[in-house]
């Protein structure tokens, strides 16, 4: 998949393992092996209460975890949310269901800790990059409301995101539209067409669905940009409150644009949306 950016800027911040125990349905012992989460906290008089697990792309082939990543647990600490960058398994060591049970995990750990990281239960979001975007999507429309009796306490907590935010997001498995990297990645060559279905996720919206906000651009050629309008018009028919923003210029990949005045704004978008949803509120 094409990237306007490099993943150069390492990761920086404690990491917390999701299964210190060990993964379900890990097949070695490896660090990809071992799905994480690495915290990006705000001083304490900055926090506001809000966290969100970010999902970096890379066709879940790889993980580009700087400019999807580190960049932006820099800019979410900036404002007071505290980010989790989600470091998930992927091929072609993982297929599904690895990288939705990470994700799943990932939000379920972190409200249930979310008085020990100074968080508001109800305000635990996943956003999402490219192949991220999907995974983050996936969370959104695949979810239940914990185990009570699990032995695990955090499996007994909810994986419903309370928000998205999908950025150039992979979404459907089934139009001219589809990356097929990614779902070749996620569900193999000769996926059955029912699963291909169930994770071509503009089919999956609900009214449960969580509020969402998209950001695209008009050129870009490795995920259209129909992609986001698919899901937009999804959330749409749904009810669901929504956002979309589609930049003109722009190609795939491009993070937070930091190199393109124009393009740099799309995170201000960002920022307007989470202050009217309340998400940037000092708590």
């Amino acid at each position: 998949m094409p990237a306007a950016a490099n993943a150069a800027s390492p990761l920086t911040g404690p990491t917390e393992l999701l299964w210190p125990d060990g993964a379900p349905g890990a097949v070695g012992q490896d660090a990809a092996d071992q799905p994480s989460l690495t915290i990006y906290q705000p001083a304490a008089y900055q926090a506001n209460g809000a966290g969100v697990v970010v999902c970096p792309g890379g066709g879940y082939g790889h993980l580009a975890v700087g400019h999807e990543g580190h960049d932006l647990g820099e800019w979410f600490k900036a404002r007071g949310v505290t980010a989790f960058i989600l470091q998930y398994r992927i091929a072609p060591r993982y297929h599904h269901p690895a990288p939705l049970t990470d994700a799943q995990r990932a939000i379920r750990l972190v409200r249930a800790r979310a008085s020990q990281w100074q968080l508001d239960a109800h305000k635990i979001g996943i956003m999402g990059f490219s192949a991220g975007g999907h995974l983050a999507s996936t969370a959104g429309t695949h979810f239940d409301a914990g185990t009570p009796d699990a032995k695990d306490p955090i499996d007994r907590v909810s994986c419903r995101p309370d928000f998205l935010i999908l950025c150039y997001p992979v979404i459907s498995f089934t139009t001219e539209y589809t990356h097929v990297g990614s779902r070749n990645n996620l569900l193999g060559n000769d996926a059955d067409p029912k699963l291909v279905e169930q994770f071509s996720n503009e089919k999956q919206v609900t009214a449960e669905t969580p509020p969402t906000f998209l950001f695209h651009t008009d050129k870009d050629t490795g995920v259209p940009p129909e992609n986001s309008v698919l899901f937009y018009l999804a959330l749409r028919k749904a009810k669901v409150p929504a956002e979309l923003h589609i930049y003109e210029n722009g190609v795939h990949g491009v993070g937070l644009a930091k190199n393109d005045p124009v393009l740099a704004t799309w995170s201000d978008r960002l920022a307007d949306w989470m202050q009217g949803r309340g998400l940037l509120a000092r708590h």
